[in-house]
């Protein structure tokens, strides 16, 4: 239409469909440290702990380097994924510019990195598959983490719900959404916002209650 192509515009007045938001589910808090321990019993401890500690999409957790790691500093640069296009493995850049960033780890994601890494000094890979002894397949980590809710007998919830219980976690626990944001590698924290709205109802009643019992000490 700006270039006078078209007399109208044949989409508009269409009826949009209406959006329906999925339910966001989470590893429920009392799963966690049976789930790290069936990691830990499959030598998979470091790659999960990083996970629930980062919220990391899967593409950007099994790309990271040993180089990525700045141990004097406890932070992981995220600069690149990977994903199985036509059968083969392919390390690319993230799709934006805001999922290149930098996190602080905690002291023990630290120590745990270090010791995975003494496993397999000469990789350049910070995960390793048991199998290959090449960088970790993401079909095969996906599994992984199917077994282990298995094994621990939770509800199935996908590899990627763990990014979910990453940023619930942190919301209930007082991060604040502007930090969470940029951790996610969020464009805003508007839509860190609207994504977990569910966990941010907790912190809006907290601050309610917080700013009431300040003002009622003044009267």
């Amino acid at each position: 239409m700006a270039e006078r192509l078209l007399l109208a515009n044949p989409a508009k007045g269409c009826r949009l469909p209406k959006l329906e938001k999925r339910e966001m589910k989470i590893l429920p808090e009392d799963k966690i440290g049976p789930y790290l321990a069936e990691a830990e019993r499959r030598g998979l401890l470091a790659a999960f702990y990083l996970e629930l500690t980062t919220g990391l999409r899967q593409g950007e957790l099994l790309a990271l380097l040993w180089t990525d790691l700045d141990v004097e500093n406890m932070t992981i640069s995220v600069s690149k994924q990977v994903n199985r296009l036509n059968g083969e493995l392919v390390v690319s850049q993230p799709k934006t510019p805001n999922s290149i960033r930098k996190l602080a780890i905690p002291q023990r994601a630290m120590e745990l990195l270090v010791e995975e890494h003494s496993k397999h000094p000469h990789s350049p890979h910070l995960f390793v598959s048991p199998k290959t002894g090449t960088m970790f397949d993401p079909d095969s980590f996906r599994h992984t983490h199917e077994k282990i809710l298995k094994a621990i007998g939770a509800e199935h919830i996908r590899f990627h719900d763990l990014r979910h219980t990453f940023a619930t976690l942190s919301l209930k626990y007082g991060v604040d959404v502007k930090t969470l944001s940029g951790a996610l590698g969020h464009y805003d924290a508007g839509f860190t916002l609207s994504t977990y709205t569910h966990a941010t109802e907790g912190m809006k009643r907290s601050a309610a209650d917080t700013i009431g019992s300040v003002i009622s000490q003044t009267m």
